[in-house]
């Protein structure tokens, strides 16, 4: 009869383990596809400026990613959807001559942006650090609505930073990406579904 029993017991705490890996593996399918679809969406409209969220630069020059995203603000900024172009990064080293939005502005300089047309912000080093300057360059000039540029696996979470500062933003991801193999878009998608429980849980 105990015997019986303890089988019973197994086979309730399989039964119960079965189904937490069910639920969880449901909940990462529907993040992982929340991030997807953000990412595939375009909203570009009217706006007030166009954010340019900071990644990697190799002293003057931008990374393949970073060149992405600021060319794609760049298409924006011609197309007239923002007069306005923000441009955020700090230094990515103690030996680092520019900082990315630096090297971001020398970018648009030499495609002809008028230098009136640019905000720097060269303070930050995350995501968030990234949205809450250019927040306060925002706040300095009165402007209300913006287009963030980002790549399209992270733009849900820049997205939801930007909700949760308080920022009115739409969203524009770069047409295309230097994430493109199976590999690194795996990887990176990874790092994303990471940081957005990270973020559910701010320290």
């Amino acid at each position: 009869m105990g015997a019986r029993m303890s089988g019973h017991a197994r086979v309730g705490l399989l039964g119960w383990l079965w189904r937490l890996c069910v639920v969880l593996f449901a909940w990462l399918l529907g993040v992982t596809a929340w991030i997807v679809w953000v990412g595939e969406r375009d909203q570009a409209a009217k706006a007030d400026a166009i954010i340019v969220l900071g990644a990697a630069a190799y002293d003057a020059k931008p990374s393949p990613v970073f060149e992405e995203r600021i060319r794609h603000g760049l298409d924006l900024y011609e197309q007239g959807y923002a007069p306005l172009l923000i441009f955020t990064g700090g230094y990515g080293g103690t030996a680092a001559r520019f900082s990315e939005s630096q090297v971001a502005r020398r970018y648009a300089l030499k495609q002809g942006v008028p230098d009136k047309a640019i905000l720097i912000e060269t303070a930050s080093r995350t995501t968030r650090q990234n949205l809450i300057e250019a927040r306060r360059l925002m706040e300095q000039r009165n402007l209300h609505r913006v287009i963030i540029v980002s790549d399209p696996l992270h733009m849900a979470r820049a997205l939801r930073l930007a909700r949760e500062l308080g920022i009115d933003a739409l969203a524009s991801s770069t047409p295309s990406t230097r994430f493109r193999s199976f590999h690194t878009s795996w990887k990176f998608l990874v790092q994303e579904i990471y940081f957005f429980h990270r973020d559910m849980f701010p320290a």
